[in-house]
């Protein structure tokens, strides 16, 4: 778990600002689910016989008995506050959410145990045209970001579940065939998820694989069509995509449409995000059949980025700097700060506090990269003025302390 340092804050807010605000822009509203859910949610959504439920939970008994769970990822709360709630049946919900997810997994690069993600679910719309629109909203978080020339959109159809229960027993059928050469992890999936098999990043397995039967050549008609209407759409927005056969997703509920976007810039390929269509999750948690799409991304793996390609200026914590010395400064200096503070929304403001001659006090304004340092002696506090000195470019003048708020808009605006 890793600990996020004021010199690291202000970039984690410029990342989360901007997520927050496309998602914003595309009509979605926030839903906060607790950080602890009961076990059998995820037993049942994510399902028993995966490596997160099997190895990654972190998960505890309560006092009464009740076994708990931190919870892994976002989706199976968000469908079981929709489900309690009453949000979805019969109805369009479109559902963002942001926070600390836990997976006690290996750590590695822009990976850790606490991790943080956010999530854009919708609910009730089954057409083409809504999974276009969240590869959009992606795509414009990359542009915003500064990072669309390093991230690339892969796509592929999953079908229907009847249509992968029939490719599924094709794939087992392969892989038995191949038995002797598959390691301990394939031959334990085989059975249990055998298109987690697909996802092995073995060199020797993923040569096999290049035999394995296509997903695509099982496809049923209905899936076939929301594809093609999917890529129809993205090709008129301009979003350039790959079609990978061997993106899948190990679990039942998902359906159709799956897509990821991976990048090369943090090492080896890496996914940012990751999304598709699992129409069956509602129901299988107990609600009326819904259909759902949505998409989850990791913050950290953003922030790396956006800090490794440098596409990104942080403005610094301070703007103004107020600079006191003599008797009776110091009240006048927090009153003006209050009134810069009000006056002025937006520009922040840092009082010095624990004395100091005028030169260390400029030096602390320097360090905490202020722009402006407003600057009250004796004689300014009894004239009502306040020396202004841009810290920057070294020049200063002398205002009327009531001509503050004025002055200070003009030269943030410039």
């Amino acid at each position: 778990m890793n600990d996020c340092l004021p010199t690291e804050s202000p970039l984690w807010q410029k990342v989360e600002g901007v997520v927050k605000d496309v998602i914003s822009a595309y009509g979605c509203s926030e839903i906060r689910m607790p950080i602890v859910e009961m076990t059998h949610l995820f037993c049942r959504a994510i399902g028993e016989v995966t490596d997160v439920v099997e190895k990654e939970m972190y998960t505890f008994d309560d006092r009464n008995g009740d076994s708990l769970t931190l919870r892994p990822e976002g989706t199976a709360g968000c469908v079981r506050a929709g489900i309690e709630k009453g949000l979805l049946y019969n109805q369009e919900q479109r559902l963002w959410y942001m926070g600390p997810m836990f997976r006690h997994e290996r750590p590695q690069k822009g990976r850790y145990r606490q991790f943080h993600q956010c999530g854009v679910e919708m609910f009730g719309l089954n057409g083409p045209d809504v999974d276009a629109e969240l590869i959009l909203m992606t795509a414009r978080m990359w542009r915003e970001l500064g990072i669309d020339q390093h991230v690339r959109l892969e796509l592929n159809s999953i079908g229907s579940l009847e249509a992968r229960a029939e490719y599924r027993s094709a794939l087992v059928a392969f892989l038995e065939q191949h038995e002797s050469v598959l390691d301990d992890d394939c031959k334990r999936r085989m059975h249990t998820n055998p298109l987690r098999v697909l996802d092995t990043k073995n060199p020797d397995i993923q040569a096999i694989l290049v035999d394995a039967p296509e997903l695509t050549d099982y496809l049923d008609d209905d899936s076939k069509e929301h594809f093609a209407g999917l890529c129809e759409l993205l090709n008129a927005s301009g979003i350039e995509y790959t079609v990978n056969p061997r993106l899948v997703r190990g679990l039942d509920y998902y359906n159709k449409t799956v897509f990821e976007w991976v990048t090369e810039s943090l090492g080896a390929q890496g996914t940012v995000c990751a999304g598709g269509r699992y129409d069956g999750l509602v129901e299988q948690l107990g609600g009326k059949a819904t259909p759902a799409v949505g998409f989850a991304m990791g913050l950290e793996r953003l922030v790396l980025m956006v800090t490794s390609l440098e596409t990104t200026e942080i403005r610094n914590p301070v703007d103004v700097y107020v600079v006191t010395a003599g008797e009776g400064t110091m009240v006048t200096g927090m009153k003006l700060a209050e009134h810069v503070r009000s006056a002025v929304p937006g520009v922040r403001v840092m009082n010095n506090f624990g004395g100091g001659n005028f030169k260390k006090q400029f030096k602390r304004a320097d360090k905490v990269g202020a722009a402006i340092a407003l600057v009250l002696g004796e004689n300014e506090v009894s004239e009502q003025t306040v020396v202004l000195k841009d810290l920057a470019g070294g020049t200063q003048e002398t205002i009327n302390q009531s001509d503050i708020s004025d002055r200070l808009t003009h030269f943030f605006k410039s």
